[in-house]
């Protein structure tokens, strides 16, 4: 078991915060590639379509700790997170072992004010962070930023 401390952008509605498996990418996360189906045709598991993420394409994403360096593409990427909250196909959480990008960051935030589903969402976990993590481990993620991986 492995401990890291980083930095919350927007905490868990439950003030213990989430536990989740790990769905894990050692690449850009491109968000409107990855969610795009399962906004467009109705995918309740939001299986990812981002067929250049192999880590992750048509893996399930709603309801997993989503462990990543950073998200990649283009503008849309904070409305397609917000959307996904608000469809009911969130990830459980979003951990970036990089700073986030302002546009995740916006996503995250307004799902969590205007769905009231907030996505707990920690950054600056460092590079360790993805290196210890894999596809398939427990993930605590906690609102004061600690994210344990079993």
């Amino acid at each position: 078991m492995k401990t890291f401390k980083g930095r919350v952008i927007v905490p868990a509605r439950d003030n213990g915060g989430v536990k989740a498996e790990a769905l894990v990418s050692r690449e850009g996360f491109n968000t409107l590639a990855s969610f795009q189906k399962a906004l467009l045709f109705g995918d309740k598991k939001a299986r990812c379509s981002d067929q250049n993420n192999p880590a992750l394409y048509g893996k399930p994403m709603a309801g997993k700790a989503l462990c990543l360096p950073q998200t990649i593409g283009s503008t849309t990427g904070g409305l397609v997170i917000f959307c996904a909250a608000a469809l009911e196909k969130e990830p459980a959480c979003l951990l970036f072992s990089s700073p986030i990008d302002s546009l995740a960051a916006a996503g995250a935030i307004l799902a969590g004010v205007w769905t009231e589903r907030p996505i707990l969402t920690v950054d600056t976990l460092g590079d360790e962070f993805l290196e210890a993590v894999k596809t398939g481990s427990r993930i605590t993620a906690l609102n004061d930023g600690t994210v344990t991986v079993e």
